[in-house]
C-alpha cells in the first residue's frame, strides 16, 4: 500500500483534500542521500521546513532548495509553516560554502537558493545570497542559479547587493492577491513586491513570482494580478494550491479544480507572461530548472 503525506494536521469533512493532490510519502535511496548531505552540512531547506508536498519527487530525482539565513523568520506570513522569532545576531558566513560544497556533492547543475526574512538587518541578509552565488559558481562550472529573494522592506541597496552578482533568475513571490495581504502577508508590501520585480528587470535579470490558490480570492483577482505581473515584466508565474500546515494557519478556503489551474495558465501566457507553471502541487521552485 501507498502511503501518503498528509500537509493538513487533521483533516474534517470540510478540509478534506481532493484525489489530485495526494502525494507519496518521501522514500528511496536518493531521496536519503540529498536528506545526509543536507543533514552533514548542517544546512535548511524549504523543501522541509515549509513541508513541501513535492519533497519526495524533488529530492528523489537529487534537486533541493536550500533556504539560507537560519530558519527563524521576522515575520508572521499566516500561510507558512516557518518558524517566527528572533534570528541569531550575526550571519552565518560559512553557510554559502557549505551550500556550495553540498550543491557539488549532489552533484547539481541548477541551484535554487531562498531564505528567510531577516527584517531586523538593514542590509536584510542580502551578502549572503551574494556570496553564495559566488561561491556556488567557484564551485561547480556552468551552474545556473535560482534565488528566491525576500522584499528587503523596499532598502533598495539591498536588493542591489543581490543584483551585483546576479543569479540566472531572481524570484520574488507575490503569494496572494492585494486584497488578502493583511490576513495572508501583513508585514508585506503587494506595490513594495512588484517595484522589486521591475527594478530587478530593468537591470536585465530574468524575473519570476509565484502565489497560492485558494487562500480566498477570486478568479479575476487573479487575472488582474497576472496583468500586473505583465505590466512590471515579470517573465515567469508559479500558481499553486494552498495546503494548510498546521491548525494555527490560515484555513484553507477552496481546494482549486486543476481545470481552472490549467486556465490560469492558459490566460496568463495569453496576457503576455513568457511562461506560466500552474497547477495543484505547483511551488515556486518546482520544476525551477525549466525557467532558465
Amino acid at each position: 500500500m501507498i502511503k501518503e503525506l498528509n500537509v493538513i494536521e487533521k483533516e474534517t469533512p470540510g478540509n478534506r483534500r481532493p484525489d489530485w493532490l495526494r502525494v507519496k510519502l518521501p522514500s528511496g535511496e536518493k531521496f536519503k542521500e540529498v536528506s545526509q548531505t543536507i543533514r552533514k552540512h548542517n544546512l535548511n531547506t524549504v523543501c522541509s521546513e515549509a513541508r513541501c508536498p513535492n519533497m519526495g519527487e524533488c529530492w528523489g530525482a537529487g534537486t533541493a532548495t536550500f533556504m539560507l539565513l537560519g530558519d527563524v523568520c521576522t515575520r508572521s506570513c499566516s500561510f507558512c509553516a516557518v518558524k517566527t522569532g528572533r534570528p541569531p545576531a550575526d550571519l552565518d558566513w560559512d553557510e554559502p560554502a557549505r551550500v556550495a560544497d553540498a550543491a557539488f556533492k549532489m552533484k547539481l547543475k541548477h541551484v535554487v537558493l531562498t531564505s528567510v526574512n531577516r527584517d531586523e538587518r538593514k542590509d536584510g541578509g542580502a551578502p549572503i545570497f551574494a556570496a553564495t552565488h559566488t561561491a556556488l559558481r567557484e564551485k561547480i562550472d556552468g551552474v545556473t542559479i535560482e534565488s528566491l529573494i525576500p522584499d528587503f522592506r523596499g532598502v533598495w541597496d539591498a536588493l542591489q547587493i543581490v543584483i551585483d552578482t546576479p543569479p540566472d533568475v531572481l524570484s520574488h513571490n507575490l503569494e496572494t492577491v492585494p486584497r488578502l495581504y493583511r490576513s495572508v502577508r501583513p508585514q508585506a508590501k503587494y506595490d513594495r513586491s512588484l517595484e522589486l520585480l521591475l527594478r530587478t528587470k530593468e537591470q536585465g535579470l530574468r524575473t519570476k513570482t509565484g502565489i497560492m490558490a485558494g487562500l480566498g480570492e477570486t478568479r479575476d483577482e487573479v487575472i488582474r494580478l497576472m496583468e500586473d505581473c505583465v505590466e512590471h515584466r515579470v517573465d515567469v508565474l508559479t500558481i499553486g494550491q494552498y495546503m494548510q500546515p498546521t491548525k494555527m494557519h490560515h484555513p484553507v478556503i477552496e481546494w482549486v479544480h486543476p481545470d481552472q489551474f490549467a486556465e490560469y495558465k492558459e490566460i496568463g501566457e495569453s496576457l503576455g507572461l513568457e511562461h506560466v507553471e500552474s497547477g495543484p502541487l505547483v511551488r515556486s521552485s518546482y520544476h525551477a530548472e525549466r525557467h532558465v
